[in-house]
């Protein structure tokens, strides 16, 4: 039996992956969560061989889960399945471990396919997504410019970011500037915007 553990905040979506996963004759269902934070220990209590988590996902978001699911059980395969098919998403997802990247509308027979092959060692990806990734690249922005950029995205003055970073306004301007011309933004907001639908944020 392949042991799956399932990582989504909506319960309906959640539900119905345990449906279409348990009715498959090698496949078990040993665990469900709602949020990223719970999936280490869940993982740990359930041992699971696959785990299939949702990017997006209250407190700790599900490609910083992976990373920190693949640190602690590497003999554990992660398959990332999101309605997110955001090619920033797909690099962040491997770079974190995953062996996996589903979007959710694809066939149910996909995913099972998906969690067979992932369980015998291949990787699995979304083609449409792979090629649209290779077109628009890993992501340009620093670390730094990254977490000032995602600081800035609820729209917070720049002396905000700079309180909420512990960081001169001067330099949050000088992040937030070359952060807009490397997303090729004409704006602040523009560039937040650019930066979430490549998958960069």
């Amino acid at each position: 039996m392949i042991r799956v553990l399932l990582a989504d905040d909506q319960a309906m979506v959640r539900g119905a992956l345990a449906t279409v996963l348990g009715l498959e004759p090698d496949i078990e269902v040993v665990g469900q969560v709602g949020s990223g934070d719970e999936v280490l220990a869940a993982a740990k209590e359930t041992a699971p061989d696959v785990a299939l988590l949702d990017v997006q996902m209250p407190g700790t978001d599900g490609l910083s889960a992976a990373a920190e699911l693949h640190a602690a059980l590497p003999s554990c395969r992660i398959i990332v399945c999101t309605t997110f098919g955001r090619p920033g998403y797909l690099a962040r997802a491997m770079a974190a471990g995953a062996a996996g990247f589903v979007v959710k509308d694809s066939p149910p027979e996909q995913l099972v396919d998906a969690v067979r092959r992932v369980h015998n060692g291949l990787r699995v990806v979304d083609p449409a997504l792979a090629a649209e990734s290779l077109a628009t690249g890993a992501s340009p922005l620093t670390p730094r410019e990254h977490e000032v950029l995602r600081a800035a995205s609820d729209g917070g003055t720049v002396s905000d970011v700079a309180r909420r970073l512990h960081l001169s306004e001067g330099t949050v301007r000088n992040h937030l500037s070359a952060a807009i011309g490397k997303t090729g933004a004409r704006t602040r907001a523009e560039a937040v915007r650019l930066a979430e639908e490549r998958g960069w944020l």
